[in-house]
């Protein structure tokens, strides 16, 4: 069996230092920020002389490396660059949106008439328009969050750090008998944008990750996993190696798994999965399904969803943070806050466009949420992984979901999973072809316990989480 907590790497436990090449600063941009400004306050004026009675535009450029090995050779070497220049014109309550990833002057005017042309034939919206200006972040509400850590890697390095992350991985155990291959990508990007409601700003920031697939085990008894490590800092990626033996212990624990007897019984989500619900909890308290009627936490503001023991935190401004953010995406100030109190629903997660149509506020999530935290008053320091296994008892830890099974409208929640029968607290078998199915609402209200074994995946934090109750259909 692969070890329980203390071996978690890449954002998980506790990450294993890695001899990197030379991190020296290298935008390798093409466009600087004063070349985006020009742009963006030429299509501002264009749009102000065609007669828009607002506007906004934002230029951005993205350019990457993406590596992947495969058995010790070399598959693919991808470099991608791209530029686009988006422009939103009102004319009163109607709206236009064009864009363009030709900055040419000709080009730029053509995309504001295209876009304003769009909104003159657009039927009117009663609350269609920019951010209210004392919702606009202004330069002093944009603090530097030290996104930006460009990797000068070239590929040959590239490939070399995935050859050994993979190598790794097939050196743990001779069960490991292949792999759908390793990989190491590097990301950066930039944009600046302005709207006539006085905003203006931008920032750069930068994703780079290495990860692995190996697969153990030979003809039926065949089972594969994953690992990866993605940061903005390359020098905060874990080992490879240590990503590739991680790896290599998850699908070597999953050999020789079964089916169990359809039966109901407490589950234990690991933790990027528990991540996974949190989203499911923003999804259906996220502007879009409130003012469309289309989600099982209608009218949840104030009320109880969660145990008392449980809060969700939001902090939009942590440095170095993967879903921060100064301002969302329509310029309006980012603030840290406290979505969940005592179990109650405190706050939705709302764009300006979805708060006037629910008569309320923007809440600075255009675009989605920042760095959220899911935490439990009962957690405990010592709340590791085993001890959450003790804690189950006698049930189901899942590893892995599967399929799309959730009715955001009703609640309902139907995925197929593959994972860990427990008993008395220790792993008893691996499991694979079950189905574990119950209502979000009943999953949320009966969170009985959250682990301090916190993972970071993408913008949401939290640890393994167990819920009293669930079905399991099995054979």
């Amino acid at each position: 069996m692969w070890p329980l907590g203390e071996r978690r790497v890449g954002g998980g436990y506790h990450s294993l230092a890695m001899t990197l090449p030379d991190t020296r600063p290298a935008t390798g941009f093409t466009y600087a920020r004063a070349t985006f400004e020009q742009l963006v306050d030429a299509a501002l004026a264009h749009a102000k002389k065609l007669g828009a009675t607002n506007a906004g535009a934002e230029a951005s450029e993205g350019c990457g490396l993406s590596v992947s090995v495969r058995k010790g050779e070399l598959e693919n070497v991808e470099r991608n660059r791209d530029k686009s220049l988006g422009v939103t014109v009102y004319v009163g309550q109607r709206r236009g949106n064009a864009s363009t990833s030709d900055f040419s002057p000709a080009a730029i005017e053509q995309t504001v008439q295209a876009a304003y042309d769009i909104a003159r034939f657009t039927a009117e919206d009663p609350v269609a328009g920019l951010p209210d200006a004392e919702d606009v972040a202004h330069p002093d509400d944009q603090p530097d969050l030290d996104l930006f850590h460009p990797w000068s890697i070239d590929s040959e390095e590239a490939a070399r750090i995935a050859l050994v992350c993979e190598a790794a991985a097939f050196a743990t155990d001779k069960r490991i008998t292949n792999s759908e291959g390793a990989g190491v990508s590097a990301q950066q990007s930039h944009f600046f944008s302005a709207h006539t409601h006085g905003f203006r700003g931008g920032y750069a920031s930068s994703r780079h990750s290495i990860s692995v697939a190996p697969i153990a085990g030979k003809g039926d008894n065949m089972q594969r996993d994953a690992w990866y490590s993605s940061m903005r800092n390359a020098s905060d990626l874990a080992d490879p190696q240590a990503v590739g033996r991680y790896a290599a212990e998850r699908a070597l624990s999953r050999l020789k798994s079964r089916k169990i007897a359809t039966r109901e019984c407490p589950v234990l989500f690991e933790s990027p999965l528990a991540a996974g619900l949190l989203g499911g909890f923003v999804q259906a308290v996220s502007g879009g399904a409130l003012y469309r009627k289309s989600t099982f936490l209608l009218d949840s503001l104030g009320k109880k969803i969660f145990p008392e023991h449980i809060d969700v935190l939001e902090d939009p401004l942590v440095p170095r943070g993967k879903g921060s953010a100064p301002f969302d995406e329509e310029g309006v100030r980012t603030m840290a806050r406290t979505v969940v109190h005592d179990g109650r629903v405190g706050g939705y997660f709302l764009s300006s466009y979805s708060a006037r149509k629910l008569g309320m506020k923007t809440t600075g999530n255009a675009g989605g949420s920042h760095n959220l935290t899911l935490v439990s008053k009962q957690t405990r320091p010592e709340d590791n992984l085993p001890e959450m296994l003790r804690k189950l008892g006698t049930g189901l830890f899942v590893i892995e979901l599967m399929g799309q099974g959730v009715n955001y409208v009703t609640g309902d929640y139907s995925r197929g999973a593959s994972g860990f029968w427990v008993e008395n607290g220790e792993l008893a078998y691996p499991v694979q072809e079950i189905t574990i199915a119950g209502n979000l609402r009943d999953m949320l209200a009966g969170i009985q316990a959250v682990g301090a074994d916190v993972y970071n995946y993408g913008a949401k934090s939290v640890g393994s989480m167990l819920i009293g109750k669930m079905k399991v259909a099995g054979s």
